[in-house]
C-alpha cells in the first residue's frame, strides 16, 4: 500500500470530523479569525471574537470603528496592535469594493491587509468549498516527519508537494486532518509516538517507543 494511502486512512480512522476550529458564523468572521490567529492559537482567538463580531456585524461596521476600540477587544492575542489595523483596512476594502461580500478569488484575497496565502487557502477552502492545502505550522512539522516534505522546503513547497502526493478531492479534509494531528497527536514538543498508528513511517529522529 503507498505510504499517502496509509497516512490517509489512519488520518481517517484519528480524525473523521476534523474542521476548522475557529469560531464564526459567516465568511466575514472567518476571514477575521484567521488573520487574527497567525502566530496565535484558535483557542485565544475564540476567546475574543464573540464580543469583537457582535460590535461589529458587518463589515462597514468594522471599517468606520475606532482603532483604539477594536485593540480593547482583541488585545490579548498576539501582535493586536498590527492585527487591528489590518482587519480594519481589510474591512473597508471589503466593504467598498466587494460589496460587503468577501471575494472569492485567491488574487483578491492575497490583495487584503493582513491576507497572505495560507489565509486565502483557509478561506477559499472553507468558505466557498475551492480546494486547498493551508500549510500552518502543525501541518509543516508533521509533513516533515511523515517525510512527505524536507525540512529545508518553505511553506510553499511544502504546499506544492501535498497537492501532488494527494487526490485533489481530499485537499480540504486533509488539510484540517494534519492540523489536528499535529495540534493534538503529533506534539511539537512531546509527539505521542507510542500510540501512533505512522511510526514505522515516521522519519522523525526523535521519537520514541514510550
Amino acid at each position: 500500500m503507498k505510504k499517502e494511502t496509509i497516512i490517509l486512512n489512519a488520518l481517517d480512522q484519528m480524525f473523521p470530523d476534523a474542521h476548522v476550529e475557529l469560531t464564526h458564523n459567516n465568511d466575514f468572521e472567518l476571514l477575521v479569525a484567521v488573520v487574527l490567529s497567525a502566530q496565535t492559537t484558535d483557542v485565544a482567538v475564540n476567546k475574543v471574537t464573540p464580543k469583537l463580531f457582535e460590535a461589529y456585524k458587518t463589515p462597514k461596521a468594522l471599517a468606520e470603528a475606532n482603532l483604539k476600540d477594536v485593540e480593547s477587544f482583541i488585545q490579548t492575542i498576539g501582535l493586536y496592535r498590527n492585527k487591528a489595523k489590518n482587519i480594519i483596512m481589510l474591512a473597508d476594502q471589503i466593504h467598498r469594493n466587494y460589496q460587503d461580500q468577501v471575494p472569492q478569488e485567491r488574487e483578491a484575497l492575497e490583495s487584503l491587509p493582513g491576507v497572505g496565502r495560507k489565509t486565502a487557502n483557509v478561506v477559499l477552502s472553507n468558505a466557498f468549498g475551492v480546494p486547498a492545502i493551508a500549510v500552518d505550522t502543525h501541518v509543516a512539522r508533521v509533513s516533515v516527519r511523515l517525510g512527505l516534505a524536507d525540512l529545508k522546503d518553505s511553506v510553499l513547497e511544502i504546499e506544492q508537494k501535498l497537492m501532488k502526493k494527494f487526490p485533489k478531492s481530499r485537499w480540504q479534509q486533509l488539510h484540517h486532518q494534519l492540523i489536528f494531528f499535529g495540534r493534538y497527536h503529533c506534539l511539537a514538543k512531546k509527539p505521542k509516538c507510542f500510540s501512533c498508528p505512522l511510526y514505522d513511517l515516521c522519519q522523525y529522529p526523535n521519537k520514541t517507543t514510550s
